[in-house]
């Protein structure tokens, strides 16, 4: 009976897993403090010399047009606290033309229409605090005149509504930005547990196609010659206990995945004995290069079986080993029957090329094709890794 969605394993056994970066959030508080108190800061800063500078040229004509730069400092310290509520509102509604857009509009004139409000009562602090020190001066913000009144009103809230436009550029881009970012992060992350997961997966099958091979391969031996069977028993048990150990890895040395292969080669040659003539080259002196996990034990055994098949000649199988630079070549060839047609397909080669495809993408391949009449090659061309967890590797992970 197939389990239920909800009693699957989260993770395949020997499946690299990580802990994913949160999906994207609208911006931190605190970042948002930050933004918001760097911004009207220098909002403060421009408004202070700006108002200076004019009422500097203003006093060439005896005129007091411009408050002092006390009050207007007030004024933006009393406008902060709601300038933070109106940008963290503002990241919060979005840009939706049904509901974000007029919330967004609804917030910039509210700001905008008290900013003149709180330039009146900055006033009247500042005026009771430095009362006996410097005479307020008579400004167009404090005119008894309504009209004139409207008209700096009008003028205070174009000034502030373009500055609060401004802000709400800087917290929206920035919060964009940073959404965009974590977006990324969170689909690399996905690719890489995607990535782990099929690798896992392809290493899965081949490790029952290789023990049902195995085990077919004693049984045939078991009646005829019990004691060889015995002692292929004997090396199966240490073949499996090497095949699970690399099925939990995405990478081994070059010298440890020939081990393997020389075990797996001395289990076949206890089947056929002299028909099965095995070449490798010396795992002690290999360089210390990095490898798939268990990629030259497919081309070895498609190699065994499908040089032996149709024929009862000797058979023989060599492995090479061609390490450059930056490319590393490994090579399997087998002598087969003249007229046998050995297609590069199957359980093991689709298996080989789509790790490859996984791991490095276009900068490893394999080819497999007839060189000569009764010979066989499998080539694997990848780069020569140095390191366990290789950078050039395509979503290899260690």
């Amino acid at each position: 009976m197939p389990l239920p969605m909800s009693a699957m394993p989260l993770c395949l056994p020997g499946m690299n897993t990580e802990i994913l970066p949160p999906a994207p959030k609208p911006i931190a508080l605190r970042t948002l403090l930050i933004i918001s108190c760097l911004f009207w800061a220098y909002v403060t800063l421009s408004d202070v010399l700006y108002a200076n500078n004019m009422q500097a040229n203003a006093m060439l004509y005896h005129a007091d047009l411009f408050a002092p730069w006390q009050p207007r400092v007030l004024q933006h310290l009393l406008l902060l606290p709601l300038l933070v509520i109106c940008y963290w509102a503002s990241s919060r509604a979005g840009w939706g033309m049904l509901r974000g857009l007029p919330l967004q509009l609804l917030l910039g004139v509210t700001f905008s229409l008290l900013c003149y409000p709180a330039m009146k009562l900055a006033i009247h602090f500042a005026t009771l605090f430095y009362m006996g020190r410097w005479e307020m001066p008579e400004t167009g913000d404090t005119s008894r005149d309504a009209e004139q009144a409207v008209v700096v009103w009008s003028a205070s809230f174009i000034s502030f509504l373009l500055t609060y436009g401004f802000g709400v550029a800087l917290v929206s881009g920035f919060n964009w930005y940073q959404r965009h970012r974590d977006s990324e992060l969170r689909g690399a992350a996905l690719e890489r547990v995607w990535t782990t997961a099929r690798l896992t997966a392809l290493r899965m099958q081949l490790s029952p196609h290789t023990l049902f091979n195995l085990l077919h391969t004693i049984r045939g031996q078991i009646h005829p010659e019990p004691e060889i069977a015995r002692s292929m028993v004997v090396q199966l048990a240490d073949l499996l206990r090497q095949l699970l150990s690399a099925s939990q890895r995405d990478f081994s040395l070059l010298s440890e995945e020939l081990s393997f292969v020389r075990m797996y080669l001395e289990l076949q040659q206890q089947r056929f004995g002299d028909r099965l003539t095995v070449s490798l080259p010396d795992a002690g002196v290999q360089p210390a290069l990095w490898v798939p996990s268990l990629i030259l034990q497919p081309l070895v055994e498609n190699a065994v079986l499908h040089g032996l098949a149709g024929h009862e000649a000797p058979v023989e199988v060599r492995v090479e080993v061609c390490p450059s630079a930056d490319r590393l070549v490994m090579r399997v060839v087998n002598t087969t029957a003249s007229f046998a047609d050995s297609a590069g397909v199957g359980i093991g080669l689709g298996n080989v090329r789509e790790r490859l495809a996984v791991q490095f993408g276009s900068q490893a391949t394999l080819s497999a094709h007839r060189a000569e009449p009764g010979s066989w090659i499998a080539e694997i061309s990848m780069p020569a890794l140095l390191e366990h967890t290789p950078a050039s590797a395509a979503g290899a992970t260690s």
